[in-house]
């Protein structure tokens, strides 16, 4: 068996339990639709990866094309949009933030904050869209939830929404500023309210709110954050290849094992990629992994591919093999 039943563990991969307090709230419900705004990573911190994995679908909506390449890869079944959606439609700055990417924003301050962290910055021109144009433009009809974290910009995301046109029946919204952590929602939370939507839940992240007809939902949606041990989370498995916890250990050593076997067979490029990734942690760009793939074109690095690959290949036995 190439996969484990146990990838349908309790497993929330959100950083603090959102896909799980949702769950509760659509519980008995086996099929809908999300929007996800700022969607990140397809699985890591995904709020709608919960849902894609038992059987739902939506828009995700990710402005950086590496991740947006990745959702698509990953998730077939969404609609992926390499957008921002803000209040209006047209061209955004847009800060995209290395390697955490996860505090890209098109607020140039956020981003700038980020250097705190280490981190660096670079200022793209992006398209921009709303929630209305983006319902209009897949035929919504139904909107079980709307997921927002664009790193401080969600009263923009809120601005460019018709409520009476489309009404998602939970809104989670990030509700701190990145990094400082201090409360943002008093400039948006009003006129959410006004446009019929009940505050349920902070989570100490995320304001939960649900639109007043839905009071079946409001009911199974929790007012306080559920104990951390609801759930497994992400951080808990680790690794793959490195814990034999992991719903995917098995097929990851696999792979590992036939990675190491193949190394002497890749494109050189594709090796300078692999080397550069593990080397400095983010996605090379191709000039980077052009010029190392040059460099590597010697005798020793030929060899040391061949002398790692010969443990795994075939081409090495052990004594007590003999």
């Amino acid at each position: 068996m190439l996969l484990s039943n146990r990838n349908h563990l309790n497993l929330s991969y959100t950083q603090n339990l959102e896909d799980y307090h949702l769950s509760l709230a659509f519980d008995g419900q086996d099929t809908g639709f999300y929007i996800d705004i700022g969607a990140g990573h397809p699985v890591a911190d995904s709020v709608s990866f919960w849902f894609y994995l038992r059987g739902w679908q939506g828009i995700v909506v990710e402005p950086q094309e590496s991740l947006a390449a990745l959702h698509r890869r990953i998730r077939p079944r969404d609609t992926v949009v390499c957008e921002v959606v803000g209040r209006s439609h047209g061209i955004a700055n847009f800060y995209e933030v290395d390697p955490f990417h996860g505090l890209s924003t098109t607020i140039k301050v956020n981003a700038s904050n980020a250097s705190a962290l280490g981190a660096r910055y670079k200022k793209l021109q992006v398209p921009s869209t709303t929630v209305t144009e983006l319902c209009e433009r897949y035929n919504v009809e139904v909107i079980d939830f709307l997921k927002i974290d664009v790193e401080g910009a969600e009263a923009d995301v809120l601005k460019g929404t018709n409520f009476d046109r489309f009404r998602p029946k939970i809104i989670v919204s990030e509700a701190v500023a990145p990094i400082t952590g201090e409360p943002i929602w008093p400039t948006w939370e009003r006129e959410l309210l006004e446009q019929g939507y009940e505050f349920i839940l902070f989570d100490s992240l995320n304001r939960f709110y649900v639109a007043t007809e839905q009071r079946d939902i409001a009911a199974r949606l929790p007012t306080e954050r559920a104990p951390w041990g609801s759930a497994i989370h992400m951080y808990e498995i680790g690794r793959a290849p490195e814990n034999i916890h992991h719903p995917d250990h098995a097929i990851a050593r696999d792979l590992e094992k036939g990675l190491w076997a193949s190394l002497p067979e890749l494109h050189p490029e594709l090796i300078a990629n692999l080397l550069l990734r593990g080397r400095l942690g983010y996605r090379p760009n191709a000039d980077e992994a052009a010029l190392l793939a040059h460099s590597l074109n010697t005798d020793a690095f030929r060899a040391a591919l061949g002398r790692i690959a010969c443990s795994y290949d075939g081409g090495q036995i052990s004594p007590e093999k003999s």
